[in-house]
């Protein structure tokens, strides 16, 4: 099965699709680091940096499923006050049907938050879909159902020439957040250090009372209580979001313990320092954190898109 991969990012659609079995022939994000770094790990992809609502779809390939992550911004609870570029977030999606409408594939597959369900031009996306000919279903799944150790709910829409495709998860094992820490990393912080907010030590002791020495804590958010290591970490998000607590010492989650949670591969290539399309100097260490958190987790991509090949 040819695949492309609309909004690729990072490639979490990409290399479950690879995982799968299928050829991504064509990838496009309008943002160079993450063309840059997709293209380190899928060399065998063509590239396309571009805003993809001025794409010229005449010169992208022929293709069997239409993968695409359309920005999640201008629909996500985490997003803050509504600000005017989130108008522009949302209109991402009109480009799912402007590809849709002149290549025609035999299959599409969309990703994103809860919110894209309750964005007032859902509805109307929905049918031009089916006005293509398109048997559009929807579903909301959780990564912990893939056998990944984070709690992470998306919308998937599957659209299907053929028949309806209703897409499940496969309820695999719970994977605790344990089984991704490296306990051996060197940098950790006294939990009591000077200028440590009064809310985050008050969440460190309710943590404590609830799930002992050794627990997760959203150290930024509003999550009260902390997580135990036994379930699931939260979503992993576009900034650094989780601490684990150990004793009276403390630290931010890795890159690479964000990277095993979101099931990328341990050899999977992340970016180095860049700049966001606003201009914003992002570290490594952040630049990989913003990609991860908008990725697709690779397992779920890899799951859903067999579901689709055994439908073809």
């Amino acid at each position: 099965m040819i695949c492309i991969d609309l909004f690729a990012g990072l490639g979490g659609f990409s290399e479950g699709a690879r995982q799968a079995g299928a050829h991504v022939a064509w990838a496009g994000n309008h943002w160079q680091a993450a063309v840059a770094a997709h293209a380190l790990n899928h060399p065998d992809t063509e590239h396309l940096c571009q805003d993809l609502a001025q794409a010229n779809w005449a010169k992208v390939p022929a293709h069997d499923l239409l993968l695409a992550s359309p920005a999640c911004q201008g629909h996500s609870q985490a997003r803050g006050r509504d600000l005017p570029h989130h108008d522009l977030d949302r209109s991402t999606a009109y480009s799912v049907l402007s590809a849709v409408s002149y290549h025609r594939p035999r299959f599409v597959l969309v990703e994103n938050v809860r919110g894209f369900l309750r964005w007032p031009g859902f509805r109307g996306w929905r049918t031009s879909l089916e006005d293509y000919g398109y048997h559009v279903s929807t579903q909301v799944l959780d990564a912990q159902d893939f056998g990944l150790p984070q709690h992470r709910e998306r919308v998937f829409i599957a659209a299907s020439l053929d028949r309806p495709i209703h897409l499940t998860a496969p309820h695999k094992p719970r994977v605790s957040a344990e089984q991704v820490i490296d306990w051996t990393w060197p940098r950790w912080s006294p939990v009591n250090r000077p200028g440590r907010a009064l809310d985050t030590l008050r969440r460190v002791e309710e943590g404590r009372k609830a799930w002992g020495d050794r627990f997760l804590l959203a150290y930024y958010g509003s999550e009260e209580g902390g997580r135990p290591l036994t379930g699931p970490v939260g979503t992993i998000t576009t900034r650094d979001r989780f601490a684990l607590v150990d004793g009276e010492r403390l630290r931010m989650l890795t890159l690479d313990e964000c990277r095993a949670a979101m099931g990328f591969p341990a050899h999977y290539v992340m970016p180095g320092p860049c700049r966001t399309v606003r201009g914003e100097a992002l570290s490594a260490h952040k630049a990989g954190v913003y990609m991860l958190g908008n990725a697709v987790p690779p397992p779920m991509a890899c799951e859903l898109v067999r579901q689709i090949m055994a439908a073809a």
